[in-house]
């Protein structure tokens, strides 16, 4: 390989990129505009919009309902005087939740007796649906340990004590706030969308203005032309990398724990694949369109199945099993763990043994059918 020959078409790489500054402007900002937007992707369920029918209209009503907008996982917006109405709110998607008080419950909970509350929810979405649910149910069992507890003590009488004393805590993320788990994975996600996208804009794009028969017909060797190509993205995709990292701790708080310098030496790991996964496409595609179109069909399920979003101990052993043939799969993990819980290489080499394994395979394919274009 002729060290000549690859820095001249690095050279016109690096001097088509500067000349086409409306492609170069938007692939630096889009990454950072994509993790603003994605940054505030949250799996929780806070502040749903909740009708109350309160027929007690008493003192121990008013304080389930303040109970109830304590757990902020409830906002109580409505107040309404039947039945009708709830399911209205229901329907018309104004309200998540309805919760019905009967008339006798303050005279129950007075006397001591079983007072039974209705929430009703919105199950459209199962899993904000099963969270709701389940928060309304321990705040039941809290509301009336509570008065179990008052009870006693008009009583004269102190409460027995707790059999089993949980205690939790929680690692890496102990304020559990959702940008720390977020970011991270939209840094990985957006990265493999603008590699695999500038593959495609300077290979397929370059097809298709005609100049690349004029590379064909110089000395460069497939493998030269290939890097020769690619190194520039590289450092693209490296300074994409700092101005996500720079926004992330500026605007989301969002802070590397581990080595940044760990993390810059892994990334390469993660091009080294994604790169060769945007040529391989570029190589069975004809058209810009036509490999943009095959770019979303593979990116899409990247995002589904490689844990940016969901665990992917939830997906089905199917699904478990295609994920694994996915750059973002491993890559996801490497951000996470040094960036929330800033671990090293001892823990991160089985990531990155895939991930290069995984880049070996894609940029043999890719080379191979670069090969037979050449021709």
């Amino acid at each position: 390989m002729s060290g000549r020959r690859l820095w001249s078409v690095v050279r016109k790489e690096v001097a088509q990129l500067r000349r086409d500054r409306r492609t170069l402007v938007t692939m630096l900002t889009l990454p950072v505009v994509q993790l603003i937007l994605y940054g505030y992707l949250s799996n929780e369920v806070l502040h749903q919009p909740t009708a109350v029918w309160d027929q007690s209209l008493t003192a121990e009503s008013r304080a389930l309902i303040s109970a109830l907008e304590n757990t902020r996982y409830f906002s109580v917006r409505y107040r309404v005087r039947n039945l009708r109405d709830v399911q209205h709110l229901l329907d018309s998607g104004a309200a998540k939740v309805g919760v019905v008080i009967p008339r006798d419950y303050g005279e129950r909970v007075r006397a001591g007796r079983t007072a039974a509350v209705l929430v009703v929810v919105d199950a459209s979405d199962a899993t904000s649906a099963r969270v709701l649910l389940q928060v309304a149910q321990g705040l039941g069992v809290r509301v009336s340990q509570d008065l179990q507890v008052r009870a006693l003590a008009r009583r004269g009488q102190r409460p027995p004590g707790q059999p089993v004393e949980v205690r939790t805590r929680a690692w890496y993320n102990p304020d559990l706030r959702s940008q720390v788990f977020i970011v991270p994975g939209v840094l990985g996600a957006v990265m493999q969308f603008v590699t695999t996208f500038l593959t495609l804009g300077t290979i397929v794009r370059e097809r298709e203005l005609g100049t690349f028969e004029q590379l064909v017909v110089t000395p460069l060797r497939p493998v030269e032309l290939m890097l020769g190509k690619l190194l520039p993205l590289v450092g693209l995709a490296y300074l994409n990398l700092t101005f996500i990292l720079v926004v992330a701790w500026a605007w989301f708080g969002v802070t590397v724990k581990g080595s940044v310098v760990l993390l810059y030496a892994l990334t390469f790991a993660f091009f080294f694949s994604s790169l060769g996964l945007g040529t391989l496409i570029s190589t069975v595609s004809r058209t810009f369109l036509q490999a943009a179109q095959l770019a979303q069909l593979i990116l899409l399920p990247s995002i589904l199945l490689s844990g940016f979003l969901f665990p992917r101990e939830s997906l089905p052993p199917l699904l478990q099993y295609v994920g694994l043939a996915i750059p973002l799969t491993y890559y996801v993990t490497v951000v996470r763990g040094i960036f929330i819980k800033g671990v090293g290489l001892e823990h991160l080499w089985p990531q990155v043994v895939a991930l290069l394994m995984l880049g070996v395979v894609v940029f043999g394919v890719a080379t191979v059918r670069f090969q037979k274009k050449l021709d």
